[in-house]
């Protein structure tokens, strides 16, 4: 387990050039520039320039370089390079120079064969200062850079075999957002102006360890003039595109130009839809209007993030020691990916939520790697003192946990993240509301996401994209407390002082390795044209209520968990917890416990869940290893073996990582499922019960599939159980029947294992159909069925073996009472009570093909019954 400062996510591939219309042109993603020992028609003639050699070794020791992507120079198709940069200046040419020498590049200080630029060298710019004081000897007197990329051009039509490649190069030196406050290294840090010579020298000086150098995949020239534009137009269109590329890597670096928070605020409150609720408070508290609007100023304090470079700067420095001190290292995956599809859109991260750690660890690795840390949506109870000023600075704004019968509170709120949406901003917010207790993911909460819309409906200028991010841990911080909230004591309210108290017990343990993927981005202009294809593009202003906009909304949110689900990373703790939680003593030995973490990892490989999902490249001896490093595992020596176990709240806990990766599981373990009371069942069995189980496995766990795709999926698993000699074919018709082992054999064993994991969700499902069936159609309402199969689930648990904590989750059951109804399995009556018919007797029936004999009547005896009101005496 490497420390986080050794760790590299995948490499970025760059982002493609932006076309402007549909005419322009771009080089595809895999084409790379030629390195530095090409050699074409225009390659490279020359030494670089003495004063460039000598400023070189002078600037060298000030400059720390890091290069995107990081293969730029590893292929080379032979043909000729132009670099392209934003603005001319000497540093920006020793820079340039610098990165193509470290990356393989040619250099640009060395012009082509033939000069076809007429600049002796081979870099143009898009931005110039006054050439009357150019410090480079060959700029005095050039020309501007629409003459020299129009000569590019011309020698291409002058000379068809021709075939220059334009790589822009996009350098940031010590990037960060525009903020008028700060240290003096900040002061000279990368923003949007375009400073002078001894800013910029300050800059270098300063800050030029901090350098990023961008590469974009090349444009090719000859392909450009092939469009057959008029000349100028040629030349226009070209900077047009150059432009735009320049400026969505910029804005992807160091953010969009910042408005200071008490411009923002002012914003907030000078709209039309605030000075109306404004209007309406007063009103409502028989008030002047100039009270309302204190009222609702106040609220846009509270609620606004206040930016502070020095203090993202600050942070990043601090928490880079900390991550390497309590974490054995940091993962990133997929991040290229995600750098490809970014630049030109306004971002909305969505990650799962699980722990505190997450706003930090998603900015801090964000901003390391070169993109600017979003706004982060947090729970007013984060704004403790000190820390919510230093959270507020590091761009948290801040939502009480609800808006309601506060209208004023919501307008204030809605239009901050209207602005938010309008200007530019990425923003993070946590779709499940709050930190999982239980390690599923929640049902989603639909008011961020409705906002983020209506923002955009608002306004719809930028497109959208949602980023799902999976995070990822082996140990949780607030495992303790976690532990407390699943055993029935009530959460303790966050303070200062608990904060404080805490962080030297932290900084003492090992919590494991964390692991951050980003999982599949989801287009807002993709979902609209899915569910309001008629929506035409025009702006919707906030009192327009579209019948489409909640079906959109319900959309996004349930796509976004799918999304997440499907980026999970499987890591040596979940591996341990899908094993040792399917004993009764939660302990096995370790040949055994070897065996079950082989069969989960083959099952993962030969069944993928999809291309974002990683999984521990460690063996199942190195897993076990490094779960006793961490004091998760307890080892107990025996003379017939070594046996591996958890304690009891340990054991609590380990749900929470084994219920992490429950979805990644579902065919395999309902397969197994279905062999724990039965030794032979049909396949077509199998795939009918699937088929009908199905629906409300997907709404628990956000699977992904259709009900023909998850049949796909079960057949698969019959045959891989089948090679791995879990299953027998029975006769000789491979369709037919299927049959497990007799006895306790080791194959017995382990098809135990893999089904526990969904034996206690089959199990809630039929206590909610007793509870119904006990009480009869037309007695139960659903809140009132959600509290009885609780109570029923609570005492199955106390009376028999104990249950992970979600099993009497009350929100589990509420998510199967909804998917019944939308079935039309269960339906309400005039009263508001559910009604039934065979249907639902028929569907528990089939529970015997699950259940046990023996289960199933303990289910029906400890499900209660309504209890009904007292008749009145008769008079």
């Amino acid at each position: 387990m490497a420390p986080m400062s050794k760790q590299k996510s995948q490499p970025d591939q760059g982002e493609l050039l932006p076309p402007d219309d549909a005419n322009a042109s771009a080089a595809s993603p895999a084409a790379i520039v030629p390195s530095h020992g090409a050699r074409g028609p225009h390659a490279r003639a020359g030494r670089r320039p003495l004063w460039a050699r000598l400023l070189g070794r002078l600037v060298e020791p000030w400059l720390g370089l890091k290069i995107e992507p990081e293969q730029a120079g590893e292929h080379n198709d032979g043909r000729p390079v132009v670099y392209v940069l934003e603005d001319y200046g000497l540093s920006n040419a020793l820079i340039l120079d610098k990165a193509c020498r470290d990356a393989g590049l040619p250099s640009p200080l060395v012009p082509l064969a033939g000069d076809p630029t007429g600049r002796k060298r081979a870099y143009v710019a898009l931005s110039r200062r006054s050439s009357n004081s150019a410090l480079i000897p060959e700029q005095r007197g050039a020309k501007t850079h629409s003459d020299s990329l129009a000569k590019l051009l011309q020698a291409h039509r002058a000379n068809p075999a021709l075939d220059i490649h334009l790589v822009p190069v996009s350098i940031f030196v010590g990037r960060a957002p525009d903020k008028q406050s700060g240290w003096f290294a900040v002061l000279f840090s990368e923003n949007w102006a375009l400073v002078g010579r001894f800013r910029r020298l300050l800059a270098v000086l300063l800050n030029g360890r901090d350098t990023i150098v961008r590469f974009a995949p090349p444009v090719s020239l000859r392909e450009t003039v092939d469009e057959g534009l008029e000349p100028e137009r040629t030349v226009r269109k070209l900077q047009r595109v150059l432009r735009t590329h320049f400026r969505r890597i910029r804005e992807s670096i160091i953010g969009p130009d910042l408005s200071t928070r008490r411009l923002l605020v002012d914003k907030v409150l000078e709209s039309d839809s605030v000075r109306e609720a404004i209007a309406v408070q007063a009103k409502r508290d028989n008030t002047k209007t100039t009270e309302a609007w204190k009222k609702a100023q106040s609220y846009a304090w509270e609620i606004a993030a206040d930016y502070s470079t020095p203090v993202v700067r600050s942070a990043s420095f601090m928490l880079s020691h900390v991550w390497n001190r309590i974490y054995a290292g940091v993962l990133v995956h997929h991040l290229d990916k995600f750098k490809e599809a970014a630049p030109g859109h306004e971002v909305v991260y969505v990650p799962s939520h699980r722990s505190h750690m997450d706003y930090l660890l998603l900015s801090y690795l964000l901003y390391d790697r070169g993109i600017v840390p979003p706004h982060i949506f947090a729970g007013i109870n984060l704004n403790l003192p000190v820390v919510g000023t230093l959270l507020r600075k590091g761009g948290a704004f801040f939502a009480r946990r609800s808006f309601r019968g506060n209208p004023l509170y919501s307008a204030v709120f809605s239009e901050y993240m209207a602005q938010l949406v309008s200007g530019g901003y990425s923003i993070e917010y946590f779709v499940e509301g709050g930190r999982s207790r239980t390690g599923r993911l929640l049902q989603p909460k639909g008011g961020v996401i409705s906002m983020t819309l209506r923002a955009y409906l608002r306004q719809p200028r930028k497109p959208v994209l949602f980023q799902p991010i999976y995070i990822g841990y082996e140990k949780l911080m607030e495992g303790n407390s976690y532990l407390d909230e699943l055993t029935g004591r009530p959460k303790e309210k966050e303070s200062i002082w608990a904060l404080l108290w805490g962080i030297p017990k932290v900084l003492k343990q090992n919590f494991g390795q964390v692991v951050v993927n980003f999982g599949e981005p989801i287009a807002l202009t993709d979902v609209l044209s899915e569910n309001a294809p008629e929506w035409d593009g025009r702006p919707i202003s906030e009192d327009e209520k579209p019948t489409w906009l909640m079906k959109t909304v319900d959309t996004l949110a349930q796509r976004i968990n799918v999304h997440v689900n499907a980026a999970a990373d499987v890591n040596p703790i979940n591996l341990l917890a899908l094993a040792l939680l399917s004993t009764p003593k939660h302990a096995m030995g370790e040949a055994d416990l070897i065996a079950q973490i082989e069969l989960s990892k083959k099952l993962l490989v030969e069944m993928p869940y999809s291309d974002r999902v990683t999984v521990t490249p460690h063996s199942p001896e190195r897993i076990i290893a490094h779960a006793e490093e961490i004091n998760v595992l307890t080892r107990v020596k025996h003379p017939l073996g070594d046996v591996l176990s958890v304690s009891g709240d340990t054991a609590v806990l380990l749900s929470y990582f084994r219920n992490n990766v429950l979805h990644l599981f579902t065919a395999s373990s309902w397969v197994a499922c279905c062999f724990q009371n039965n030794r032979r069942m049909s396949r077509g069995g199998l795939l009918r019960l699937g088929r009908g189980l199905y629906p409300f496995l997907q709404a628990e766990l956000f699977l992904p599939w259709t009900e023909d795709e998850f049949a796909a999926r079960i057949d698969q698993t019959i045959n891989v159980f089948v090679r791995e000699g879990l299953l027998q074919h029975v006769g000789e018709d491979d369709g037919g029947m299927l049959a497990r082992s007799t006895g306790q054999t080791d194959e017995v064993f382990r098809l135990r294992a893999i089904g526990h994991s969904l034996q206690q969700a089959f199990e809630r499902y039929y206590i909610a159909i007793a509870v119904l069936v006990k009480n009869g159609p037309g007695t139960l309402g659903a809140a009132e069925l959600e509290s009885l199969c609780q109570q029923a689930a609570q005492r199955l648990s106390l009376l028999y073996a104990p249950a992970a904590p979600e099993f009497f989750d009350k929100s589990l059951f509420r998510g199967f009472i909804q998917k019944m109804r939308e079935l039309r399995l269960v339906w309400p009556d005039e009263n508001s009570k559910l009604l039934f018919d065979d249907r639902l007797d028929a569907w528990a029936k089939d529970a015997k093909f699950i259940l046990g004999r023996e289960l199933r009547h303990t289910i029906e005896r400890v499900s209660p019954e309504a209890v009904k009101p007292a008749e009145p005496p008769v008079s």
